[in-house]
Formats: structure tokens, sequence, C-alpha cells
């Protein structure tokens, strides 16, 4: 019983990193990466859908994101949708694919840019700081409702949970110091 509480809880710290690792790659950098735009919802065909599904996003150079939709009559709704993300992007377009020159960032934008992810790291820090308060009461619950679990086996089973929660904040601040690394390279 104790493992499958810690297994639970390595999955869901898991899950909260790779979120958390998901949000740091839509913070812009320097460079041009289809992360920062294929996200966006473009209106097509009715609905809302993230613009990786009805376009192929490259980049050319480190400075320019190039948008080739699937169909060319999106062309349009797409640089519609990019404009309207506040990205602080300019995108244009020649009727057939749409171009998106990235700007360099100013040092104010950067720190910024940086704050943000600090953000995003400290909300990743605060769930898996959760995830490790719902398994360490499930293990107290657990020892109190079943006789064959020893105290041992509790305080044995709350330390491999610390020991997890302390290699995933690990990662979560890796992740945040490569974030800020590319953020602040010039």
């Amino acid at each position: 019983m104790l493992d499958l509480i810690y297994e639970d809880a390595k999955e869901r710290m898991d899950k909260a990193v790779s979120v958390m690792a998901e949000e740091l790659s839509k913070v812009r950098t320097g460079k041009a990466t289809p992360a920062i735009v294929e996200h966006v919802k473009v209106d097509a065909y009715g609905s809302l859908v993230p613009m990786n599904q009805v376009a192929n996003i490259g980049t050319p150079d480190a400075t320019l994101l190039i948008v080739n939709p699937f169909d060319k009559s999106l062309v349009g709704p797409i640089e519609k949708a990019i404009v309207a993300a506040d990205l602080g992007l300019n995108p244009s377009n020649d009727g057939q694919i749409i171009r998106i020159p990235i700007p360099s960032l100013t040092e104010e934008r950067r720190k910024e840019l940086v704050k943000v992810s600090h953000r995003y790291a400290e909300e990743g820090r605060v769930a898996i700081r959760n995830i490790r308060r719902d398994a360490n009461d499930q293990v107290k619950k657990t020892e109190k409702e079943e006789s064959g679990i020893s105290e041992d086996d509790m305080h044995r089973t709350l330390d491999r949970i610390q020991e997890l929660t302390n290699k995933h904040i690990e990662r979560v601040d890796e992740l945040l110091k490569k974030k800020e690394e590319q953020i602040l390279e010039v």
C-alpha cells in the first residue's frame, strides 16, 4: 500500500515538472523557436485549434520563424491569431507563408521574462510540495487504519517521499537555470 502511494506521488511530481517545463518553453528567448507560437489558437474551420495543427512552423535562422499553413486560406486567420496573442511579434505574409521576425530582446524585457520564468518555477515547486503533503497525509492515514504497517515503514516511506520531492525540486531549479541562461544570452 505504501509503495502505491509513493508511485502515485512520483507520477504526479513527474507530471508537475513536465507541465512547468512546457510553460517555460513558451517563454521567449532571444532565439526563434517554434514553441513561441505553436500553441497560439487559430480560428480555423469554425473552431479554435493550436497553430501546430494547421501549419508547419520552421526556423530558418535564429531571428526568423516561418509559418507554412497546410491550407492557404488560413494565412489571414493565422496572422490575426499571432497578433492577437500579444507576443510582441509582427508577422507578415505573402499570401502563401507567414514570416515572423524575432526582434532581439531589450535588457528590460529580458529581466521581465526571467521574472515570468521564476513565477512558473515557483508554481511548479508549490505543486510538488502539495503532492508531497497529500502523499504524507495518505501514508499517515494508512498507518492508522491498517495494523500491518509499522511505524518504521511509515517513516521510511515519508523519507522516500521527501527524497523524491527534493529530486523534483532540483529538476525544476535546473530547468529554470537553463531557461534563465537562454533568456540572458545576448
